[in-house]
């Protein structure tokens, strides 16, 4: 403390009438600092050469000692003379004119300091003294707020921070506040609520209530008409047709400043909009979905950064990215490691800030961020993309959704995702149904067997991170749904279901191991191909699956053949049947695309349901008329690979050496019928990962 204040103080404590020397002090301050816009004629002195700061620095002193000199509750004659005279409001003009240059960031510095230091409840104007309740803008800080990231790169970026800080902190302790930081003007119209808002004014004043009160009108502009509906819950509140207002308050301001170039306000900006947003109060939490543009705001910005990503970023490098967290700043040394790395990572990074505030928000906040991310990300820029007819543009935006499906793990966006992507559907599919019922969905799967290979490698590759996530509709919308009434069975074969458990007993013994002819296994001139590391991998992944679905609740054991449709009849599905088609196609299409058509058909295996068990697994079942599974589509392809064994001279010999060459073993050569000899080391290694699988499957208790 400065010593002129030090000697007004050590007066005020000696004389009889303390409060009036601190009066006469913060008066004087207060006047000496309004004398300097009277009296100069150098517009451009900057701020900290002037005594403007000492001057707030001692009245801000003053109100705190003031206030430790009175009971608790007490408003002292300094803090009326601030309310009564206006001095925030004025305060907040001279900082909108930024005159002298750097008076915004003082403004700032003093409001933080003001409601972070003095325990008066600033903030809630109808329990201050009758100053405030005569004239209550005089301490709302929707002012201040306004003129705050009116750029971004803002020189007050810092103060502007800190002060948002002080306001959210004060609301996730006294969550009532909220309606006055946010203003309570009807945000379709931009006018004050009227008669509704003085009502309510009235119940806050007696019950502690979430209110609006009314307050003048000011320059808005349009939000994107789809959030209206978001924002309107209930709907009725809100039409979908008219235009969301958005309006510079505490959620603008810090939406802005998550944007900033500087990484620390950015992070800072981030931390403070997610505890506004955990705010536990639920009237509080529906006020700020239906009161403010938060929605919107977060989600245009994700779509921002969503269309930022340059069209001619390599589905590869995409791919190639690592989950991103938002609290770590961007490497900048990283930044040309590929074009639009830049991009992509800030993308990745609001995106998984979203994730975060999904998992941490007020559940009813998070509802409603996780809609308008489906609504205007989801569905108005994913789908059109996916469903475009440029192959690039299929293949960029598949490799985007990709990585999104990797970095989603909030439960409730996650859910939005998957039901964007697969629909709701529970009822079994037909063989017969419209593509349009759910037309992405088909889309998707058709892409699995598209005329391009590198598009079929992509989606099947995004079928697979799907298959990862801890999402029982997944699995149930793709393959379930279709094996509930085990149609697949000759139901005609009394004791079936006893001889087919019987003989599981030993399925890891007879079973794929023995399916691929000698003359086509070469793994054994290979080292570190042995069988017991695939029940090792297999073993460790069910476990792992095992425990993802836990709380799934899904049977012990089939459903009894009694109690099954006996006219129902098996379709596999749409996606069963593109994956087996292509497993007919084995020896035929290139490497990489049969090794990723081979991992989702594991990673279906892998999943601990009794009937998926039995189709995928099982070889001893009594099929009926025109059905067809995992091991009869094998049986086929080893039929046809029997064949042209024998068209092919020195056939074993030809396939080691593709073998060695794949393995990095002996230089690559040309060779007649490549694609042949690497889909056979595929379907080898394919059958030793089934039979891994079953083993641990059907006897999980003996690993070896």
């Amino acid at each position: 403390m400065f010593s002129r204040l030090g000697a007004l103080l050590q007066r005020a404590v000696e004389t009889q009438e303390p409060s009036f020397d601190l009066l006469e002090a913060f008066t004087e301050h207060w006047k000496g600092l309004t004398h300097y816009y009277l009296e100069t004629t150098d517009e451009n002195t900057p701020v900290k050469e002037t005594d403007i700061p000492w001057r707030l620095k001692q009245m801000l002193d003053i109100l705190v000692y003031e206030e430790k000199q009175h009971p608790a509750g007490e408003t002292g004659p300094c803090l009326e003379y601030l309310l009564q005279h206006k001095i925030l409001e004025t305060l907040s003009t001279l900082g909108k004119a930024e005159y002298p240059p750097g008076m915004r960031q003082q403004v700032f510095l003093f409001f933080s300091r003001v409601l972070g230091q003095v325990q008066h409840p600033l903030l809630h104007y109808l329990n201050v003294h009758r100053p405030v309740q005569a004239d209550p803008a005089l301490v709302l800080p929707q002012k201040l707020l306004q003129f705050g990231s009116d750029a971004l790169g803002s020189a007050s970026e810092k103060e502007e921070v800190q002060f948002a800080a002080v306001l959210c902190a004060k609301i996730k302790q006294d969550p009532a506040l909220l309606t006055y930081i946010l203003e309570g003007k009807n945000l379709l119209t931009g006018s004050p609520q009227g008669d509704a808002g003085s009502s309510q004014e009235e119940s806050l004043a007696t019950n502690g209530a979430l209110t609006a009160s009314p307050e003048p009108d000011r320059e808005s502009s349009v939000c994107d008409a789809p959030c209206a509906s978001l924002a309107g819950k209930p709907k009725n509140s809100v039409s979908s047709s008219s235009p969301l207002r958005k309006e510079n308050n505490l959620i603008t301001s810090l939406i802005n400043l998550c944007k900033s170039q500087k990484s620390r306000v950015a992070l800072k900006a981030q931390e403070n909009l997610l505890l506004l947003m955990n705010v536990a109060q639920q009237a509080a939490a529906t006020y700020l979905v239906q009161n403010s543009a938060l929605c919107c705001l977060v989600t245009d910005h994700l779509c921002d950064l969503y269309n930022a990503v340059p069209t001619s970023a390599d589905p590869a490098d995409i791919l190639s990215l690592e989950r991103v967290s938002w609290r770590l700043q961007n490497n900048s040394a990283d930044e040309a490691s590929f074009p639009g790395k830049g991009s992509l990572d800030a993308f990745f990074s609001w995106l998984d800030y979203c994730d975060h505030l999904v998992k941490e928000a007020h559940p009813v906040v998070a509802d409603a961020v996780t809609e308008a991310i489906g609504e205007k990300l989801f569905q108005g820029i994913l789908q059109p993309q996916l469903l475009q007819m440029s192959e690039l543009g299929i293949l960029t935006s598949t490799a985007m959704l990709t990585a999104m499906v990797r970095q989603i793990s909030a439960s409730a966006l996650l859910r939005e995702l998957v039901t964007f992507l697969l629909g709701t559907e529970r009822q079994p599919e037909a063989i017969t149904d419209s593509p349009q019922q759910h037309l992405l969905r088909s889309q998707l799967i058709e892409h699995c067997n598209h005329l391009s290979d590198e598009i079929s490698l992509a989606t099947m590759r995004l079928f697979e991170e799907l298959l990862r996530k801890p999402h029982e509709h997944i699995v149930y919308s793709l393959v379930l749904r279709n094996l509930e009434e085990r149609s697949y069975i000759l139901h005609s074969q009394p004791g079936q279901e006893e001889r087919s458990t019987h003989e599981q007993d030993h399925c890891e013994d007879t079973f794929f191991l023995g399916l691929v002819p000698d003359e086509a296994k070469t793994s054994s001139y290979v080292e570190e191909a042995g069988y017991d590391t695939y029940v090792h991998d297999a073993l460790r992944l069910f476990q792992q699956c095992s425990t993802n679905i836990s709380s799934w609740h899904w049977p012990q054991a089939p459903k009894p053949l009694e109690s099954c449709d006996p006219q129902a009849v098996f379709y596999e599905g749409h996606f069963l049947k593109v994956l087996f088609d292509r497993m007919t196609r084995i020896l035929d299409q290139p490497y990489g695309l049969n090794l990723q058509m081979t991992s989702v058909l594991s990673r279906l295996a892998l999943f601990p349901h009794p009937h998926l068990h039995e189709y995928l697994l099982d070889p001893y079942l009594n099929l009926a008329p025109g059905c067809r599974t995992l091991f009869s589509v094998l049986i086929r392809v080893i039929g046809d690979l029997m064949q042209r064994i024998q068209r092919v001279s020195q056939f074993p010999a030809k396939l080691l050496l593709v073998r060695k060459q794949l393995m990095g073993m002996v230089p690559e050569e040309q060779m007649d019928h490549m694609t042949l000899f690497q889909g056979v080391v595929v379907l080898e290694e394919f059958c030793k990962e089934l039979a891994a699988i079953a083993f641990v499957t059907f006897a999980p208790e003996s690993p070896p």
